[in-house]
């Protein structure tokens, strides 16, 4: 008995602390959505402004798979006044559309019909529109009256339904003067606004959008890209005669490729062929809303969307449909890289994810190949398979509602009932940067600005950092604006006492400034002034009169190093951003030092050539003396930044040509004084120095290339050698 009661009790503590265990396990935070999570065929993303990524908990979770027992009622059991039904499965689908009550309806292209089907997805009816037949519909549309378009791309038209699915109206070309002769109308989708204008998305239209009233009548082209206008393009209007410039390929923008609307009203499209602004946010006039409203527009001065990880370089993204939640958040789809990126309505990267549809095709929550994309009333996502035909239905995680609350509320400006919910987004994910700007704007609101600089710059935002150094200097200055100016009379006073005074105490002690000997190292770097007034002669005087060595010369290329690894690092995070997520410095100094190095060896060669009376060595040190701007400027510049926001952009902008504007004077009167040219002669030696400096760096790549396969060779032989 004794033994039996032993072994109950030690049972009862072992059951105690398992049950201890698991309890401790569950109430760590994100322990179950990490589980979950690992389980999931995706991994979801965030990248900040500069590029970094940071992996995220789940934004969305598959909910399930619609659209894959497709049923329909049979023809002939119809007429007996029977149930029967018979399967047929969706056929490359092309279009999805979900209206208010979340009905779900489906281009079933290759069925030549619209598939309906309920909220839960059972199928409710198909349209095929019997008294003039669909044919490869691509798109559809529903209105809040429950009228049906579809963009009827066999046929060439767009057809208008009612909600019984009767045919109301059939819209074919538009006949209009405005519209091109060569224009192709063959229609993939289309949007609806409140006044029932219809917005028409047609294969490869590059002139936008076909704006229609409600009787067809043609309205014109809305929301076009523009075309991307280069140097080279300028270059060639100016120097083309007409003939030449008619035989050139037009250079076209890319085609709109698909489209949506809000509730408010704003139209957005995205576009395949383009690199940046692929998606674009319309008002009423065809005005892009999205540039420039990022928290990041500074670093962007290209905004790219759609996002791809590092190892997907090789292939842009190619966004092929959008849709807009609720909240106003934006969602598209990429087509090469089965990408799901997701943006608020400022168009602020939230969530982006992929997954592998290589091993896993069948798996819920992966799709084979995206076709459209569409949101329920839940904020739910429902993405269409055009392979696997069928909808694959995201819900969204408890952290991905928490985010979009969240930012919901900070993108209405009531930032202070948001910070609660952006400290619990930062508790469960530090790394996640609209947590910081979140609380960031949250305390800016509250006049923290103290708190609201620190987490502005730990997130990354130019703007907002900006904003808060501002409230911060402002405050300083009326704070010690007092001391301040007690400095600077007391300093005017001095310097003016110093000024009348100065030559009746030199007289009365007989002291003066020790005069050092012209040839001394003091005496050859206090010559760098001297350039300073008079800068051809200076450097005449290096030349002919040896007011430099070599010793001056190395000490001053240094201090500029030194000078110009400051200024990388050391201004401020609103000049240069980078700062926030560190500089290498050995990089920058050796391609400096090789250019400097580069451009006195072609110097030398090319005036050696072109009756230059400069030695190789008045090259180097005048090459080291036309530094000098870099330190002089550079420095004050440096610390001026830290002081400076970025209502002075402008003037730390002058400040900073000033310093290329000098140093590229002096390395002309460098040349002229050093060499004996003329002023354009002087020019016209650097020009041909810096094409022969492009020419060594291109063999010095050249060589290095060389010499890695060499190696290879090398190694190759010696694998081979060694495996027999």
């Amino acid at each position: 008995m004794g033994g039996v009661c032993l072994n109950t009790q030690w049972l009862r503590i072992v059951s105690a602390l398992a049950l201890l265990l698991t309890s401790t396990i569950l109430a760590l935070p994100g322990s179950g959505s990490r589980a979950f999570a690992s389980q999931l065929p995706y991994e979801t993303y965030y990248k900040d402004g500069f590029g970094q990524l940071v992996k995220t908990q789940a934004a969305y979770l598959p909910a399930g798979v619609l659209g894959y027992n497709l049923a329909t009622a049979d023809a002939a059991a119809v007429s007996s006044g029977t149930t029967a039904t018979t399967k047929l499965p969706l056929n490359q689908p092309k279009d999805l559309f979900v209206d208010e009550q979340d009905n779900i309806y489906i281009a079933d292209t290759g069925n030549n019909r619209i598939v309906q089907l309920d909220s839960t997805g059972q199928f409710v009816r198909e349209l095929t529109v019997p008294d003039s037949p669909l044919k490869k519909p691509s798109g559809v549309f529903v209105n809040k009256e429950g009228n049906i378009y579809v963009a009827d791309t066999g046929n060439n038209r767009v057809v208008t339904l009612d909600a019984q699915g009767r045919l109301l109206k059939s819209l074919d070309r538009p006949k209009s003067s405005y519209l091109p002769a060569s224009f192709k109308y063959d229609p993939i989708n289309l949007i609806v606004d409140k006044r029932g204008f219809i917005y028409v998305t047609t294969l490869g239209a590059y002139q936008g959008l076909v704006e229609l009233d409600p009787d067809g009548n043609f309205i014109g082209f809305f929301g076009p890209n523009r075309v991307k206008f280069s140097v080279f393009d300028s270059f060639k209007r100016f120097v083309y005669t007409r003939e030449m410039y008619q035989r050139e390929l037009k250079k076209l923008p890319g085609a709109i490729a698909n489209s949506t609307i809000d509730r408010e009203g704003f139209i957005y499209t995205v576009t395949k062929e383009i690199q940046t602004n692929q998606i674009k946010k319309l008002n009423i006039a065809g005005l892009d809303q999205l540039p420039g409203k990022s928290d990041f527009a500074s670093l962007q001065s290209g905004r790219s969307f759609g996002e791809l990880l590092h190892w997907q370089r090789d292939l842009s993204p190619q966004l092929n449909d959008i849709t807009v939640d609720n909240d106003g958040n934006i969602t598209v789809v990429d087509s090469i890289w089965n990408t799901i990126s997701q943006y608020d309505r400022s168009g602020n990267l939230l969530f982006f994810w992929s997954s592998d549809t290589i091993t896993a095709t069948s798996k819920t929550g992966v799709v084979k190949t995206p076709a459209a994309i569409a949101n329920n009333s839940k904020n739910e996502l429902l993405i269409l398979d055009g392979t696997n035909n069928l909808i694959q239905v995201l819900r969204p995680s408890a952290f991905g509602s928490l985010v979009h609350e969240a930012n919901a509320l900070t993108q209405e400006g009531k930032y202070v009932e948001s910070e609660p919910l952006w400290n619990e987004v930062r508790r469960l994910n530090a790394q996640y940067s609209p947590a910081l700007i979140g609380l960031a704007k949250a305390a800016y609101k509250q006049e923290d600005y103290q708190r609201a600089q620190q987490l502005f710059y730990e997130a990354g935002v130019i703007g907002g950092y900006s904003e808060s150094f501002w409230q911060n200097r402002l405050a300083w200055f009326q704070r010690h604006f007092g001391l301040f100016m007690n400095i600077v009379i007391a300093v005017g006073v001095v310097l003016l006492l110093w000024g009348k005074l100065k030559h009746r105490l030199r007289f009365a002690s007989g002291w003066s400034l020790p005069v050092p000997s012209e040839h001394s190292l003091a005496s050859r770097l206090r010559h760098l002034f001297v350039l300073i007034k008079q800068p051809v002669d200076g450097f005449y005087s290096i030349r002919y009169e040896g007011k430099a060595s070599l010793a001056s010369s190395l000490i001053i290329l240094a201090a500029a190093i030194a000078a110009f690894g400051y200024m990388e690092a050391g201004t401020s995070f609103v000049f240069n951003p980078k700062v926030q997520i560190g500089i290498d410095l050995v990089p920058l100094t050796v391609q400096f030092i090789g250019i400097w190095v580069g451009w006195v060896v072609s110097n030398y060669l090319i005036s050696s050539l072109l009756r230059g009376e400069g030695r190789f060595k008045d090259v180097l040190y005048g090459s080291s003396y036309a530094l000098f701007p870099i330190i002089l400027i550079g420095i004050p510049v440096t610390l001026l930044s830290r002081a400076m926001t970025l209502d002075e952009l402008s003037i730390f902008h002058f400040l900073k040509l000033a310093i290329v504007l000098w140093t590229a004077l002096l390395f002309i009167w460098m040349v002229q004084g050093i060499h004996n040219y003329t002023f354009i002669e002087a020019i016209f030696v650097i020009v041909l120095s810096l094409i022969a400096l492009t020419i060594i760096v291109i063999l010095i790549f050249i060589l290095i290339s060389l010499s890695n396969e060499l190696i290879n060779f090398i190694n190759s032989l010696y694998q081979e050698v060694i495996i027999r």
